[in-house]
């Protein structure tokens, strides 16, 4: 293969200088009039008067904050798969399938030529970063396994289709692209999750893989598949990939990932590099380190407003964006973008770290707070607290979820047929029941021990509403789950696999009840 990295070298060094010289306002102000000059010709764009604007303060005016159920139900659905000039112009060929962490319907968010194109941008700014930190990279030498969806699409329509949005972007891939990418297409093109994790690792050791890209969740169980098949060769990924340079990870947070990932990497000289990735954009790439925050893509088909979160959901919520948003404050993220979403409220929850350039860090979902007992944890927090706790006891965990027992038996507080309620904390006042799955095949009573109190003492540190009603609920409970409890779960959802993810933070009692009932059997300390 031709190593092309002399020529993403090129391209590195001139974006570097763009983005140093990058103005913030500037930028965003010109993506939102470029989006409105091209939205005008739109159904939406006459309803808000595009053709009047001028400023962001006009666009704020005019269009009004918007979830993704009022613009399916306003501008999708009526005419439903065949949605032509409705945000955007032209028809709509491609919808990406959200991949949700609850139990609702799937939704079809659209996607456009112009946000592929800006995907595409975002992901090579993700290698211009690296070369940053690795000059002597040669990252095109070999190829990027891509641990996504499948790219077998759904037909909606003659010429319409849905599916993954990383199962999209695999059967979509540029021909200069497809070369340096992994897995080849009969292997892309499988939906069976676990039959396309046993196929890629059977050939991924002999392909000269030099990135990997996925969800830590699913790269974690690639990497397991690859130590059994190739046992001969040794556990660690240095031993399998010697020259692998890079990792991407995102979509859910790396805390709890991150001792097992160092385990494997042992040896290794390849780096971990989060991204931002999202149905609706591309958003944001780390261009530093670890916690450090991930730099927002300003100059790239999207507008950013920040809405304080508990504002969220009011008639008149206040509406930062760059020009005023603050470090510190925990936002609802809001997005505009060039697949004709327009003050799209994300889902997610932001807190900026830096201003030039901006940085942000992900602190959960607005819809994913635990707060049964008015205790209002968020995301950011619990991840912290197990992140913390997991380390105090030594273990490494693969995933896991929280949710609350209530003395009404909410939320499945009587526990699974033949489970003793009393080791989810009781059903006298309630509490918080952990469900993790870690890597080891036992957790000792000890190490149970010393993780739940370090959870429970982190979450009194960190959050005043939890210490004030701390005193009325029963300790944090743990069930620790057998390796590979969630994926069996999540498959037996439809889930597995690709963009999904598993719910971190479960507050719809219904799930979590078919959670504690599936992983009753698999619990290693009953």
């Amino acid at each position: 293969m031709v190593d092309a990295t002399p020529l993403l070298r090129i391209h590195a060094a001139r974006r570097r200088r763009t983005l140093a010289a990058l103005d913030p306002v500037a930028a965003q102000e010109r993506e939102l009039r470029a989006l409105v000059a091209t939205g005008q010709r739109t159904r939406f764009g006459r309803d808000h008067d595009f053709a009047g604007i001028r400023t962001v303060a006009d666009y704020q005016a005019r269009v009004p904050l918007r979830t993704y159920e009022a613009f399916w139900q306003d501008y999708w659905q009526p005419t439903f798969p065949r949605v032509e000039d409705a945000t955007w112009p032209g028809l709509i060929r491609y919808f990406t399938l959200s991949s949700g962490t609850t139990s609702g319907t799937s939704k079809y968010i659209p996607l456009t030529p112009a946000m592929e194109k800006a995907n595409r941008r975002a992901a090579l700014d993700t290698l211009v970063h690296h070369l940053a930190d690795r000059p002597d990279s040669r990252i095109f030498a070999g190829r990027t396994l891509m641990l996504g969806g499948s790219s077998a699409l759904d037909t909606l329509a003659p010429g319409i289709y849905s599916g993954d949005l990383s199962g999209i972007v695999a059967k979509r891939m540029p021909l200069w692209a497809r070369p340096m990418a992994f897995p080849p297409p009969e292997i892309a093109l499988i939906g069976d999750w676990e039959e396309k994790i046993r196929r890629m690792a059977a050939l991924a050791p002999d392909r000269n893989i030099r990135a990997i890209s996925g969800t830590p969740s699913w790269m974690l169980m690639l990497f397991d598949a690859l130590a059994r098949q190739h046992s001969d060769r040794g556990g660690r990924i240095a031993d399998l990939f010697p020259d692998l340079e890079l990792i991407i990870h995102g979509a859910v947070h790396f805390g709890p990932y991150r001792q097992r990932f160092a385990d494997l990497l042992a040896d290794s000289r390849t780096s971990l590099r989060e991204v931002y990735p999202a149905s609706e954009g591309f958003i944001a790439v780390a261009d530093r380190g670890a916690g450090e925050g991930l730099r927002l893509q300003l100059d790239n088909g999207l507008f950013y407003e920040f809405v304080p979160l508990e504002e969220l959901g009011s008639d008149r919520p206040t509406r930062h964006w760059i020009a005023d948003a603050e470090p510190g404050v925990n936002y609802a993220l809001v997005v505009t973008c060039n697949a004709g979403l327009w003050s799209y409220v994300l889902g997610d929850t932001v807190r900026l770290v830096d201003r030039a350039p901006p940085r942000l860090l992900i602190t959960g979902r607005t819809a994913y707070m635990l707060s049964v007992f008015g205790e209002h944890l968020i995301a950011e927090e619990i991840e912290t607290a197990v992140t913390a706790g997991a380390a105090r006891a030594a273990l490494s965990i693969t995933d896991y979820s929280v949710g609350a027992i209530t003395p009404d038996g909410a939320y499945g507080a009587s526990g699974p047929a033949g489970a003793d309620s009393s080791s989810a904390g009781g059903a006298a006042v309630g509490g918080h029941l952990f469900l993790c799955e870690f890597a080891q095949e036992a957790v000792t009573p000890a190490a149970e021990a010393a993780f739940l109190d370090t959870v429970d003492a982190e979450l009194n540190r960190l959050n005043d509403d939890y210490r004030a009603h701390r005193t009325g609920l029963h300790p944090p409970a743990l069930w620790a789950l057998a390796p590979g409890t969630f994926a069996r779960w999540m498959k037996a959802r439809g889930r597995l696999g690709g963009q999904n993810k598993v719910p971190r933070i479960i507050s719809d009692p219904g799930l979590f009840a078919d959670l504690m009932g599936f992983v009753a059997d698999a619990r290693l300390n009953k």
